[in-house]
């Protein structure tokens, strides 16, 4: 996508060779224009894929998850990272370590929310070493649903993640692959 590249290069900032901040699009403010057009672009990527609901991990996949699930006319599930005092007590739960954040986090997402006969995509909006991609799809996998496909709208080419989710036999589409980091330049595949 053209237009997120440029947005990419005019807005990101480059923290180190493994850590871009993406603030204004991403991370922390949304463009809600910018968003639906990627989500119309991840449901024109997996056209023709049966797809009956589109899963995410909160906080930051979420809009692009949303606007996704909107494109396809099909309910968005998220997992959460804390439990709550309303949460259910039998929520599938998987730990994962956060490249981000430096520390261990729960995923959490409650048993009603996925079926056997469900097939979920799964929209992201970073990809680094893919931790927190493979709990969620361990607990898709627990719940018997099936992967449709991988969306990412940032994948770091340079780390592992995306590499490791294909070499697994996911169908998985990226947006954006950055190649490198080094120098605080923004290197696009």
């Amino acid at each position: 996508m053209d237009i997120l590249k440029e947005r990419i290069l005019r807005e990101a900032t480059v923290v180190n060779a493994d850590v871009l901040k993406l603030d204004s699009l991403l991370n922390h403010g949304v463009d809600p224009e910018l968003t639906m057009e990627m989500g119309k672009e991840f449901a024109k990527r997996f056209a023709g894929r049966t797809i009956t609901k589109v899963i995410t991990v909160e906080s930051s996949g979420i809009p692009v998850a949303f606007a996704t699930a909107y494109s396809l006319g099909v309910p968005l599930v998220f997992a959460r990272r804390k439990k709550t005092l309303l949460g259910d007590a039998d929520a599938y739960v998987e730990r994962v370590p956060s490249f981000t954040k430096g520390i261990v986090t729960d995923l959490i997402v409650s048993r009603n929310l996925l079926a056997p006969e469900d097939s979920v995509l799964f929209i992201d909006d970073i990809i680094a070493n893919g931790d927190a991609a493979r709990g969620l799809l361990k607990i898709v996998e627990q719940s018997g649903a099936k992967v449709a496909g991988i969306g990412i709208v940032l994948e770091k080419s340079f780390q592992a993640g995306g590499r490791t989710l294909r070499e697994l036999g996911y169908k998985v589409e990226s947006l954006v692959r950055i190649s490198s980091l080094e120098g605080n330049e923004i290197v696009f595949e």
